[in-house]
C-alpha cells in the first residue's frame, strides 16, 4: 500500500471515529486530507467516488466496523461512522514484562506526521460544526531515536530482500562490506542487532546497528529467500555478544561553561583554567562516542583509548557523509 493511501485511510479512520453522527461522502471529502476535488467537475467527482469506495472496502477487510446510516429521518443521503463500542479493544491486563514490551514498541514511533494529520482533521471537523470526541484518539509523538540502519533493515527483513552495507569492527581501521539476508531486528541489552544469513561467509551472523557505517542498500527483489522458522533471534544475539560488558570510566576535558548535560552525568568534576576534567561512567564505548561527538570541539577524550578511537571513528564517518552530500549538491 502506498504511503499516500495509508495516510488517507488513517485520516479517514480518525475522522469517522471522532464523530458521533453519520458523515456524508461530501462532508468526508471536505474534511479528510487526500479526498480534495472539485465537486462540480464530473470527472474529478467520479474519481473521488471510486477512491472512496475502494477505501471503504479496504477498511471493512481490515476489520474496521464501518457503519452506514443517516443522522435524521430528513436526510436523503447515507452517511458513515465507526462504531466506537466495536472498534475499541476490551480491557487488556498485561504482565510487567508484557507491559514493558508494549512500551518499547510505542517508543519506536519517530515521526509525528500522523499526529499532525490527526490534529488537522479534528480541527476541520470542529470548524465545520461537527461534534467530536477529543478522547477518541490519542496523538502520537516521537519519544526515542534509533540507529539510521534500523528502518532499512527492518523493511528488508519484512520484504525478504538482501542488503549490503559497510560494517566497522573495533579492532579494524576501515569498515568492511557485508552482504546479508536479514531475518529480523531485535534489541538486546539496550542495543539493536540484525540477524540473518551472511552471504559471503555462508553462515548465520548478527550485526550491531550502531556499527553500520553509511547507508544500507537493498539488492534484488522481494521474497528472495525464506528465513528459518526455528531460529530464536534473541538467543542468537545473546550467545554472540557474550557476557555483559563491565562498566567503565571515561575521562574527558570540557570547555569551561559548556557541556551542561555531561556535567550532570559526571561522577567527578575537576575545575581547570580553560577546561574542566570530567569522569563519566559508561557501559559501551560506541554509545558514549555517539553522545560525545554531539558536543563538537568543546569535548576532548583523554582516556580510555577505546573511547578515543570510537570518537575518532565517528568523526571520520561524519566527514565522509559530509563529503558525499557536498558531491551530490
Amino acid at each position: 500500500m502506498s504511503r499516500s493511501r495509508t495516510e488517507r485511510l488513517v485520516n479517514l479512520v480518525i475522522c469517522l471515529l471522532s464523530t458521533r453522527r453519520f458523515l456524508t461522502a461530501a462532508q468526508i471529502a471536505a474534511t479528510v486530507p487526500g479526498y480534495e476535488h472539485e465537486p462540480d467537475d464530473a470527472r474529478e467527482h467520479e474519481a473521488f467516488q471510486r477512491k472512496f469506495e475502494r477505501d471503504k472496502a479496504e477498511l471493512r477487510e481490515l476489520g474496521v466496523p464501518l457503519e452506514t446510516g443517516t443522522a435524521s429521518a430528513f436526510d436523503t443521503e447515507p452517511g458513515y461512522r465507526i462504531a466506537q463500542r466495536e472498534y475499541a479493544l476490551p480491557d487488556i491486563h498485561l504482565k510487567p514484562d508484557e507491559a514493558a514490551a508494549v512500551g518499547i514498541a510505542a517508543r519506536l514511533w519517530q515521526h509525528a506526521g500522523l499526529a499532525a494529520a490527526a490534529s488537522s482533521g479534528l480541527a476541520k471537523l470542529r470548524a465545520a460544526g461537527v461534534d467530536v470526541d477529543p478522547q477518541a484518539t490519542l496523538g502520537l509523538e516521537p519519544m526515542v531515536t534509533v540507529d539510521p540502519a534500523f528502518a532499512p533493515l527492518t523493511a528488508a527483513a519484512r520484504d525478504r530482500r538482501e542488503v549490503r552495507f559497510d560494517y566497522r569492527v573495533p579492532d579494524q581501521d576501515a569498515p568492511t562490506r557485508r552482504r546479508l539476508q536479514p531475518w529480523g531486528v531485535v534489541c538486546w541489552r539496550g542495543r539493536w542487532y540484525v540477524v540473518g544469513h551472511d552471504l559471503d561467509r555462508d553462515a548465520t551472523r548478527c550485526f550491531r546497528l550502531s556499527r553500520v557505517a553509511g547507508p544500507v542498500r537493498a539488492t534484488g527483489g522481494s521474497g528472495a529467500y525464506q528465513p528459518p522458522t526455528d531460529v530464536d533471534l534473541i538467543s542468537h544475539v545473546a550467545r554472540w555478544s557474550g557476557p555483559a560488558e563491565r562498566p567503565g570510566r571515561a575521562t574527558v576535558l570540557v570547555t569551561s561553561g559548556r557541556g551542561a548535560g555531561l556535567r550532570r552525568w559526571a561522577v567527578e568534576v575537576t575545575a581547570g583554567p580553560e577546561a574542566d576534567r570530567l569522569v563519566l561512567p559508561y557501559a559501551d564505548a560506541d554509545s558514549l562516542a555517539g553522545h560525545l561527538v554531539g558536543y563538537g570541539p568543546d569535548v576532548r577524550v583523554l582516556d580510555p583509548p577505546e573511547v578515543r578511537e570510537a570518537v575518532i571513528q565517528r568523526l571520520k564517518e561524519i566527514a565522509v557523509r559530509h563529503d558525499d552530500m557536498a558531491v551530490v549538491r
